[in-house]
């Protein structure tokens, strides 16, 4: 190991721990009386937010909630969700966020492996967890988060969240402990097996939001956050912290606006009422925003929008930008906190036309400060940085998960050799600009030959018929693989395989792709199978067409 120069430190010098609790300082001094808006049913002001954390800490206290103890969360995106990002891991507690879109069976095993003590769940779940309850092995106790009047319910609820919250003192002296303490745990799907425990440290999570704060805000070719922007998350806070933005827009004292359940009609019009200027959301999320009735009459001039979670194709981003929205792309996954890379544009191609620029806003663009990324060929050596070569993403920074919770052989995989393997496979260009082709298991092999999926679904998004698609390979006896194509064409437009093997074939012939990339098998459907956080469930839609395979084999 190197030999450096260490000077002792001051006998009485302060060794600053980053701990959550460092984030709530410059928000309400910078800007006290800025709003924290919930849907249409509250708002109110930093002031009010940070004294409201201080007594959801005396009432967690109170409950008996000790330090490392894990509380769970099931609710729909509120004021109630900002409030828990910090109170929770202040009291040195760590914050379980329960996916509510897995199946009853995934959430029972999440929380038990978890080992969550007290849940906080919102009346609209109440069925879900009373159908669990009675397996929840850890679980002491419950409190109860109401919109309109606590439901009634036969859980052990300890009280509910507003009148708990009314009785509690307003002053708490959170203490100082190891920045390496685990601050929120919540878990991801994969393939194969149960969801896999992701979790972060304080330590983490502030290096996170301060490193966003710059790679957002701070460069002209990145214009998405600033201080007078207004904030609603379009990405659900159970999943990686809503891409740790609430964090941010906390530190940063701007207006933020928690939608509650997302319906595209309401998030148009809480976009339209409140002034949105920054939100964030998948792909599919979207394009359901895009075609929803209230859109028809919204202008959406000055809506920046940071997409990722899967590509973003040309076709969304075009219909996006007719709208005035502008779209950035963004690339991490839930291992990595999530922020890898983030589009940025040079001061050229933000003076080139709109559709010049989309082929640079759809990718992943350039890893953000601290990122240390490279791509690697199958025997771990980099890739030349051509823009064609491809390989796989291994990374490194401050802000990523060290493991899997209590299941360390997937971590020791996950962290092979020193780096965070994402299983996405990408090339890089000579300026650093990452353009992800494929996840490794979604690559489609045909004839000795390797199709991107993502490649064929942007191309095919380019129809001005097709309002979203998914395409995956499937198995075939002559090729190994061949790639299927499921489409959702937009209302009253007509389209049929033919006529989209000729919109192809203009790719073919400008040598864009080659012909056994136009798929023979397409499928013209009304809904493409999402997964719990909204994107597209390749794994489902392989399985879907291996059961109509199976179906139709004789014998």
């Amino acid at each position: 190991m190197l030999k450096t120069k260490i000077i002792p430190a001051a006998q009485d010098a302060y060794d600053y721990p980053l701990l959550i609790k460092s984030l709530l300082l410059s928000g309400v001094r910078y800007e006290p009386e800025q709003e924290i808006v919930y849907a249409d049913k509250l708002r109110y002001n930093y002031r009010t937010l940070n004294e409201r954390i201080q007594r959801l800490a005396n009432a967690l206290t109170a409950a008996g909630v000790k330090a490392g103890d894990v509380v769970a969360l099931l609710d729909w995106d509120s004021h109630r969700y900002l409030e828990c990002f910090f109170a929770v891991p202040m009291i040195g507690a760590v914050l379980h966020t329960v996916n509510i879109r897995l199946s009853p069976e995934q959430v029972l095993y999440t929380m038990n492996h978890a080992e969550d003590g007290l849940v906080l769940v919102h009346d609209d779940f109440l069925p879900l967890v009373e159908q669990i309850h009675d397996e929840l092995k850890t679980v002491k106790g419950y409190i109860q988060l109401s919109d309109k009047g606590a439901s009634a319910t036969g859980l052990p609820v300890l009280g509910e969240y507003e009148q708990l919250l009314s009785e509690a003192a307003s002053q708490y002296a959170f203490p100082d402990f190891d920045e390496r303490s685990v601050a929120t745990v919540f878990y991801t799907t994969g393939t194969t097996g149960n969801p896999k425990g992701v979790y972060f440290t304080h330590r983490q999570l502030v290096l996170h939001t301060l490193n966003t704060v710059g790679a957002l805000g701070a460069y002209q070719g990145v214009p998405l956050l600033r201080s007078d922007d207004v904030y609603m998350p379009i990405t659900p806070m159970f999943h990686v912290h809503a891409w740790g933005v609430p964090y941010v827009a906390t530190l940063m004292g701007i207006k933020q606006v928690y939608p509650g359940r997302y319906e595209p009609n309401s998030l148009v019009r809480l976009y339209r009422e409140e002034k949105v200027t920054f939100s964030h959301c998948v792909p599919t999320i979207l394009q359901m925003i895009l075609g929803c009735t209230e859109a028809e009459r919204t202008s959406f001039d000055g809506w920046k929008m940071l997409l990722g979670g899967s590509a973003l194709t040309l076709g969304i981003a075009g219909q996006a930008a007719e709208k005035g929205i502008r779209v950035h792309s963004g690339y991490g996954m839930s291992e990595t906190c999530p922020l890898l890379c983030v589009t940025y544009l040079r001061a050229e191609e933000l003076e080139q036309p709109m559709d010049t620029q989309l082929a640079v806003r759809v990718r992943a663009g350039v890893p953000v400060p601290m990122v240390d990324l490279r791509i690697v060929d199958a025997s771990g050596n980099d890739v030349p940085h051509d823009g064609v070569s491809q390989g796989e993403v291994v990374v490194r920074a401050p802000w990523l998960t060290q493991g899997y919770l209590n299941e360390p052989e997937k971590g020791a995989e996950l962290w092979d050799g020193g780096w965070l393997h994402t299983g996405d496979i990408a090339s890089i260009d000579a300026r650093g600009g990452v353009e992800i082709k494929d996840r490794i298991k979604d690559v489609i092999k045909t004839g000795g030959e390797w199709i991107s999926s993502l490649e064929l679904e942007s191309l095919i998004s380019e129809h001005p018929a097709v309002v979203s698609v998914a395409v995956v390979g499937i198995p075939d006896e002559q090729w190994g693989e061949r790639p299927m194509a499921m489409v959702v064409c937009a209302p009253g437009s007509s389209l049929d395989r033919k006529a989209m093997e000729a919109h192809l074939q203009q790719f073919v012939d400008s040598g864009h792709i080659n012909k056994w990339a136009i798929p023979k098998q397409i499928s013209f459907v009304a809904e493409i199978p999402k997964t719990s956080v909204g994107k597209i469930d390749k794994k489902r839609i392989r399985e879907l067409e291996l059961a109509k395979v199976a179906q139709h084999r004789p014998g």
